[in-house]
């Protein structure tokens, strides 16, 4: 069983809400696809099978709402909704950092890889005269303690508006679920390999910026 399948499987209470109405879904930070396709049928199949092993009927109806940033392709995503899809699919532009939906109105609201990127970059990281001046670079990989604590802060900031905001669209007994990328307290932030990827695409925008003429 996967990770999410099993998250439904123990703690999603659907018996706190059946009733006859649509099963609300939502994918924050879906991007253009085929992930969130992928994921959608799988978060849909392990609900079905709750319903199924406790004897619950009729199964619900599914609708699910695709989230990601204004300038996201919408288009691209749904031209490729798959054929056979048993849910009906609805696009909400905006950041999952502060509310999108009705309060109490979501059963399950999902989330994978799209957290780890910031609202915003922190504005102390960008000041010349700044403690925490990154100097021009993209990421906080290998930088002073000072920067580090500037993108620390600024996540938690930002997790701090996810979390209230999805305590309110979630209906009780309902779940979210969340997926980031992680490192071992262990492992310093210079020798993640994340973080070692993303500053030699630093490096290389860096180098290209250097390029064009002025």
């Amino acid at each position: 069983m996967s990770l999410i399948g099993e998250a439904i499987a123990n703690k999603l209470d659907v018996q706190s809400f059946v009733g006859g109405h649509p099963f609300l879904i939502a994918d924050l930070g879906c991007s253009i696809g085929p992930n969130t396709f992928i994921a959608v049928k799988n978060i849909i199949n392990s609900v079905q099978l709750k319903y199924q092993t406790l004897k619950i009927t009729p199964t619900p109806e599914f609708q699910v709402f695709f989230n990601d940033h204004a300038s996201n392709d919408f288009n691209t995503l749904f031209k490729t909704l798959p054929s056979d899809k048993h849910y009906y699919a609805a696009g909400v532009p905006g950041s999952f950092y502060a509310r999108l939906f009705p309060r109490s109105s979501f059963h399950l609201i999902y989330s994978s890889f799209a957290l780890h990127w910031l609202s915003k970059v922190p504005g102390e990281v960008m000041e010349r005269g700044s403690p925490a001046w990154n100097k021009g670079r993209v990421h906080y990989g290998g930088a002073e303690e000072e920067v580090v604590m500037a993108y620390k802060q600024q996540y938690e900031r930002d997790m701090h508006g996810f979390l209230n905001a999805r305590a309110e669209e979630v209906v009780c007994g309902g779940l979210v679920v969340v997926l980031v990328p992680g490192r071992p307290n262990e492992v310093p932030h210079s020798k993640c390999i994340g973080n070692v990827l993303f500053e030699i695409l630093g490096c290389c925008l860096l180098e290209m910026a250097k390029e064009v003429p002025l």
